[in-house]
């Protein structure tokens, strides 16, 4: 069913939706019930399948069904799989909300059929215009080895520091999360070597010329200091005494779990704010990191976390969601 997420409890049922003959992309979370972040996850994948219904979605208890995971080299969950004409063309591994997204997009663009003599060009100019969103996707765009809290080389931590110290507010994109782009944009802007950084979608180069930049005073003009998004999240999160961040707003939500907990909010009679998150990419995924929440909706009281639909139905049902609204729990 269009929409839906099947289950897979054993390798015949596994094999099976491998091989189904009406849809070219499958999507596989290995998933266990003990680990809280493979619920959140779920949930992305709920939205996604309403998203994409040319792409069948499975979810599989990676320790009920040992043959596959081990098969596959599954040591933890949740990772994601992703197969064409029952091949495993693709992986991601840990709960990465948007890499997950962006992977689907990428597989489900190219399940129309395999590409004729002129099939080629059209996949580069695809791959051209996802690279110029992301280096436009915030004023000031880090590409890099792992992430600022993480980096996972000397070189990137080099950079971060630089950037940090001097009050640069700038996004980031982790280049171990999709070989596409690491090996694409090193083509695109005729650098091989990373991190990179872009400014208004223009490169700067990488660590040494921004050591340059630094020891000339010119770094804080070509990258003029804002608020930084740490900041600004904090900011946000505290506009109202209860603030939700979705994807739509109070009039019209744009998914269905947006809208599921407008309705819910709605019958409190208590006031609250929304954000659109579809409308600022850089908040929309700085505070999934921010309030370590992969998926929207968020709900915030006085400027603390609450959770997703989930929690706020359990708090419905519970009779707690009023006083915790009204912020006397």
């Amino acid at each position: 069913m269009a929409g839906a997420v099947a289950g897979a409890g054993s390798v015949e049922q596994f094999q099976k939706l491998l091989q189904r003959p009406d849809r070219s992309l499958v999507v596989v979370h290995f998933w266990a019930p003990w680990a809280p972040q493979c619920a959140q996850m779920n949930e992305v994948m709920a939205a996604l399948a309403r998203e994409h219904s040319q792409v069948t979605f499975v979810q599989l208890e990676a320790e009920a069904v040992p043959e596959v995971s081990e098969k596959y080299g599954i040591s933890s969950v949740p990772t994601f799989l992703f197969f064409k004409n029952s091949q495993n063309v693709d992986r991601l591994d840990g709960a990465h909300a948007p890499e997950l997204t962006q992977k689907v997009q990428r597989h489900a663009a190219g399940t129309a059929g395999t590409a004729g003599p002129g099939g080629a060009a059209p996949a580069q100019e695809q791959l051209h215009a996802r690279l110029r969103g992301l280096i436009n996707a915030a004023p000031c765009m880090l590409f890099m080895k792992g992430s600022p809290k993480e980096p996972r080389c000397g070189f990137s931590r080099q950079m971060v520091e630089i950037l940090q110290k001097h009050g640069v507010a700038f996004s980031s994109f982790d280049i171990f999360s999709d070989e596409e782009v690491r090996q694409g944009l090193k083509a695109f802007s005729n650098w091989p070597t990373y991190p990179q950084l872009y400014v208004r979608g223009e490169l700067i180069g990488g660590l040494d010329i921004v050591k340059e930049l630094e020891a000339s005073g010119e770094l804080d003009t070509i990258c003029p200091k804002g608020q930084k998004l740490e900041d600004r999240l904090k900011s946000l999160i505290n506009k109202a005494p209860v603030m939700l961040f979705m994807k739509g707003n109070k009039q019209m939500a744009k998914c269905g779990f947006s809208k599921q907990i407008i309705e819910i909010m709605n019958n409190t009679g208590v006031d609250y704010e929304t954000f659109d998150i579809l409308e600022d990419e850089e908040v929309r995924q700085g505070l999934k990191s921010f309030s370590n929440w992969p998926t929207y909706p968020q709900l915030y009281v006085k400027g603390e976390l609450v959770g997703g639909l989930d929690i706020v139905k359990e708090l419905k049902e519970s009779g707690e969601l009023l006083p915790v609204l009204k912020g006397e729990n």
